[in-house]
């Protein structure tokens, strides 16, 4: 599907995994230092992910995966630990000092191995759950659900 036929985005949008804790916490956590409300969030399983994402991109396998899809930037999508710092570009501050990380050759690459190991391990130190933890009426604004995209 070409991104004319696509849903249009509300901005940054952070797809996780969502029914993994881990995730839904790293959610909550983002959102928490994000006051300009810059970042957006939807679910993997979700039907914004299937338009934008490829099965690739959505893979919930154990290396599971965190995708950006940033529009403000020609729809760049980054994955893994390159998706986690530019994340933290969005929150501004101190944070966004982080963010060139993902741009620097190897840099990705070298922490993606630190990511794997978290990731392959998720479920056992964090939980899963049939449902996404959504903590504050704040946060669950911010979500994208069923196509949804205000």
């Amino acid at each position: 599907m070409d991104t004319a036929t696509k849903a249009p985005l509300p901005g940054t949008v952070v797809f996780i995994d969502g029914e993994c804790l881990l995730c839904s916490h790293t959610a909550a956590w983002l959102a928490a230092r994000d006051p300009e409300r810059r970042l957006r969030f939807a679910h993997l399983q979700g039907p914004l992910a299937a338009q934008w994402l490829t099965p690739e991109m959505r893979d919930l396998g154990p290396g599971g995966a965190v995708v950006l899809l940033e529009p403000g930037h020609d729809n760049r999508l980054s994955v893994r630990s390159a998706a986690i710092l530019r994340c933290l570009g969005h929150l501004g501050g101190a944070w966004s000092l982080l963010a060139p990380l993902a741009s620097v050759p190897g840099v990705p690459r070298l922490l993606n191995f630190g990511y794997g190991y978290v990731a392959r391990n998720r479920d056992r130190w964090f939980g899963r759950d049939a449902k996404c933890l959504v903590p504050t009426p704040d946060l669950r604004d911010r979500f994208i659900l069923q196509g949804d995209q205000t």
